[in-house]
């Protein structure tokens, strides 16, 4: 991910899958596939992208055109996850009666599978034409070569969003959700939405890029801890499901003070205005979320804690991207 070599967020970007949102019980055919859509993953999906973009107009390099076509190409793919995630799970007996979390649109019988795989494909392709047209701006005819690699890894990356949980042998129900989410989410989404941007990249950008990641792992970690009881019975080794309830939620503390302790230290080691320090209005909400997920046991109570995760994590890289270009 250094000078020269760093790939565009949106085409590697990593999606998490699993959050999911209630399906009334007689929708019409508009809301069901918006409630498939799960749009309360969205926020969480352009966070990096936005803490790409705040950090490259922090250093004087933003470029509207590309972050748009960033948060375009990033929210196809992020649907796309989630149509897959809702196709896989049901697939693999992930969603099954022994679900506690809210059903979702095939377990329910909303959309069926073979509809579900159209709406899959349809959204492969838009990630795909978003992508092209995305890196066709970033490098042009003269970075061809960078164009040819960048595709490549995109294609892995519309791979990935697919194989989570839909593919015959899914990565997610082997426990690597965690280490994939962190990467995309994270180290690549950042410093790749940097990098088009400034055309090389800066080693101070890794700790926003690692706020990312640890924020955007612990909302998938909220939704692993919901999800025991049924991803163990579908043979879904979480991270949870590996370390056990409690551990689990110490996992989750980890990852908490990870991203804040990451913004911490880069404001102390590039430390220019107090303006700088604005992130710091967001850690109420962070601190609410580690109490409740280590309090909260049920599902039904854990559940707005995903959401509530994911729009604090919006929330941290809106105060902590402003902080810096002020």
């Amino acid at each position: 991910m250094w000078r020269k070599q760093t790939f565009v967020p949106a085409f590697s970007f990593y999606t998490l899958n699993n959050t999911s949102q209630n399906i009334p019980q007689n929708p019409g055919l508009v809301k069901v596939w918006i409630s498939a859509f799960r749009p309360r993953t969205l926020p969480l999906a352009l966070s990096c992208i936005g803490m790409g973009g705040f950090m490259a107009a922090a250093d004087g390099y933003f470029n509207g055109a590309i972050v748009a076509l960033c948060v375009l190409t990033t929210l196809f793919l992020q649907i796309l996850s989630n149509l897959a995630n809702d196709y896989g799970d049901t697939k693999h007996g992930a969603d099954s009666v022994h679900r506690e979390g809210p059903m979702r649109a095939v377990q329910a019988g909303h959309i069926t599978a073979s509809h579900m795989k159209t709406g899959m494909i349809a959204f492969s392709l838009l990630s795909l034409v978003s992508g092209l047209v995305l890196l066709w701006v970033a490098f042009g005819a003269e970075g061809m070569l960078l164009f040819l690699v960048f595709l490549g890894l995109g294609l892995a990356s519309i791979w990935a969003a697919i194989n989570y949980t839909a593919g015959d042998k899914p990565y997610g129900y082997a426990g690597l959700g965690d280490i994939f989410v962190f990467t995309f989410f994270g180290l690549v989404g950042v410093l790749g939405t940097y990098y088009l941007q400034a055309q090389q990249l800066e080693f101070a950008a890794v700790l926003p890029a690692l706020i990312c990641g640890f924020f955007a792992t612990a909302v998938l970690n909220v939704n692993n801890i919901r999800d025991i009881k049924s991803d163990t019975l579908a043979g879904k080794r979480s991270i949870p499901v590996r370390l056990g309830p409690e551990k689990a939620r110490v996992y989750h503390l980890i990852l908490l003070a990870g991203g804040v302790l990451s913004a911490v230290l880069y404001v102390v080691l590039n430390f220019y205005s107090y303006w700088q320090l604005l992130f710091i209005l967001a850690l109420p909400l962070v601190i609410v979320n580690g109490i409740n997920v280590w309090r909260k046991q049920t599902s039904k109570e854990l559940d707005p804690y995903l959401k509530q995760m994911a729009i604090t994590t919006l929330l941290f890289v809106l105060l902590f991207g402003l902080g810096q270009v002020l």
